[in-house]
């Protein structure tokens, strides 16, 4: 039996990784697939967290790059369920760097993802509702609402844009 409701802190999961050479572009910063595949896929353990069953990402809204994340840097996701609709759920992800030599740390990135949570037919089904607790819980619960129905849009108009492409 899966809860009904779920307090948002219960959803946080952290991934810290360190940035190799491999992991860098020309720049010796952290290539934005590297750090998309990273945001993904703690996004998707938030994600799990809330219902217990399958999920998968609906959509990605815009990552902002706010700082470079240099060779040599750990990068750390800390992920959390924002907000939840009837078979969707909103993850916040906060992507910090920080130098290891110096110790200094920022926010290097953020983004909200949508995932779907599934049934063993692969339909959509409910999800637990989300309980903030904090302030910032709260703010990013009452304004999940208002990011679902922009999400909406977009997604309407990239339906759009297929249906031109098509042609």
């Amino acid at each position: 039996m899966h809860k009904q409701e779920v307090l948002m802190k219960e959803t946080i999961s952290v991934k810290t990784a360190l940035v190799f050479p491999q992991d860098t572009n020309m720049h010796g910063t952290l290539f934005g697939g590297k750090l998309l595949s990273y945001i993904d896929d703690i996004a998707s353990i938030s994600a799990l967290r809330l219902c217990r069953t399958a999920v998968v990402t609906a959509s990605i809204d815009s990552v902002d790059f706010i700082k470079p994340i240099r060779q040599g840097d750990a990068v750390t996701l800390q992920a959390m369920v924002t907000w939840t609709g009837t078979s969707s759920m909103e993850v916040l992800v906060k992507v910090t760097s920080e130098d290891l030599k110096t110790g200094e740390s920022s926010l290097a990135a953020l983004s909200f993802l949508t995932f779907v949570s599934l049934n063993e037919e692969g339909k959509p089904m409910p999800v637990p509702k989300i309980i903030p607790e904090t302030d910032e819980e709260q703010w990013l619960f009452e304004t999940g609402e208002e990011r679902a129905r922009y999400r909406k849009t977009r997604r309407f108009q990239s339906k759009e844009l297929i249906k031109f492409f098509s042609k």
